[in-house]
């Protein structure tokens, strides 16, 4: 899946956190982190803290992939 912006990540979020049936509460259990940012970040919310973003990705079992685009 091609990322292009907070709202386009946050809903990867979302379903790979439903299709592993996880709540929002439970990775706020293993993670620490509040269900409020869980909830801003996988609303979009452009400025969540990357390094959180990236445990929560990690969680889930996700990986980020960042390379050079082609000629355009």
């Amino acid at each position: 899946m091609k990322i292009t912006d907070a709202a386009s990540l946050g809903n990867a979020i979302r379903s790979r956190r439903k299709e592993l049936k996880y709540t929002q509460g439970y990775i706020s259990e293993i993670t620490g982190l509040s269900v409020s940012f869980l909830s801003d970040l996988e609303n979009g919310k452009p400025t969540a803290e990357i390094g959180k973003t990236i445990e929560v990705i990690n969680l889930l079992g996700l990986d980020i992939l960042v390379e050079a685009r082609g000629d355009e």
